[in-house]
């Protein structure tokens, strides 16, 4: 497992659902910078905020899961 894993698996749902939402606005900032054809200055982030914001996606999955069962 990847070190960023580690530490969004530790978070609790509210603070997953905070940095969720944090990562969704500053990506589509980062979007909005590409579309208007402005470079962003770490062009490398947009790939790291969706992978980001799809392991988060996967630990509250997996939080749910596990409190249902």
């Amino acid at each position: 497992m990847s070190k960023s894993f580690n530490s969004v698996k530790n978070l609790s749902v509210k603070e997953l659902d905070s940095r969720m939402v944090d990562l969704k606005k500053e990506l589509m900032k980062l979007q909005s910078q590409v579309a208007t054809r402005t470079l962003p200055e770490k062009p490398g982030r947009i790939k790291q905020i969706k992978r980001t914001i799809a392991r988060i996606i996967t630990v509250k999955n997996q939080k749910e899961v596990s409190q249902k069962g």
